[in-house]
């Protein structure tokens, strides 16, 4: 089993940035595996995010946040860090952290559903 938990998150004003983390714990993965990010707005499904490769490489990110997140990882923390700048209205969710056996750029394909591994969610509101 792997466990996963988030922290950070919290409310800004639109403009603004925030940082939130993961740190992977329990079964270790060797290689080839993913850390991403997902999100759930109220009323609405969870949606991919951001994922990255656990070797730092292949950050894979949805159109709607390139160019304002950006994600990384400390290997020997195994942590992921998501910075989210320019932060609007809309990315108002709560951020989950997951992690898959599967390469960053398959962690954006795949349904949800097949996602095991999940953190508990972290509450992120951008106020206007």
């Amino acid at each position: 089993q792997v466990q996963l938990a988030e922290s950070g998150g919290g409310l800004v004003e639109a403009g603004g940035s925030l940082r939130v983390s993961c740190a992977a714990s329990g079964r270790t993965y060797s290689d080839n595996y993913a850390l991403g990010w997902f999100r759930q707005a109220p009323g609405k499904e969870r949606e991919f995010v951001v994922a990255i490769d656990s070797n730092g490489g292949g950050a894979t990110y949805a159109d709607a946040v390139k160019d304002r997140f950006t994600i990384s990882i400390d290997k020997a923390k195994n942590t992921v860090v998501l910075q989210m700048n320019n932060l609007k209205p809309e990315d108002t969710a709560v951020y989950y952290c997951a992690a898959a056996l599967i390469a960053a750029r398959g962690m954006a394909l795949l349904p949800v559903d097949a996602i095991i591994y999940w953190g508990e969610g972290t509450l992120v509101t951008v106020s206007s």
